[in-house]
């Protein structure tokens, strides 16, 4: 099983402020289908989103996703910049992410696992035994 892990930080923009907020993207290996995005808050607390790595690779072309967390590149009024929309019961956030640092993310996560071979570096052992020892 492959073990290895990204981490990426950068400074995007969160609803239109002038100030940039830290974040960070990240992929782990034994969790092949599943992105990580972070944002510090201005206490040094981190609040993370869990999404679909799909959902970046699709976003970079059209818009996708239907939940929580879409991504929206006819949104922006820059083609170098990705929007990310995120949604919960809590709130609502538009995320301007530079493209560039996005394609960088998922280019370094496809040498840990191929975008397409998700499914061979599942584990359905490990998460079955993870979602039953609750």
């Amino acid at each position: 099983m492959n073990t290895d892990a990204v981490n990426q930080s950068q400074f995007v923009t969160l609803n239109g402020s002038s100030a940039p907020v830290l974040s960070r993207l990240s992929y782990v290996g034994t969790e092949p289908f599943a992105v990580n995005i972070a944002f510090r808050t201005e206490r040094g607390r981190w609040v993370e989103w869990t999404f679909a790595r799909d959902l970046l690779v699709q976003g970079l072309q059209e818009p996708a996703g239907l939940g929580d967390v879409r991504v929206r590149p006819d949104l922006a009024t820059d083609e170098d910049i990705l929007i990310l929309e995120i949604e919960s019961p809590d709130g609502y956030a538009l995320v301007e992410i530079e493209r560039e640092d996005v394609e960088r993310f998922l280019d370094t996560s496809a040498q840990v696992v191929p975008i397409g071979a998700e499914s061979e570096h599942f584990d359905v052992d490990a998460f079955i035994d993870e979602i039953t020892n609750v």
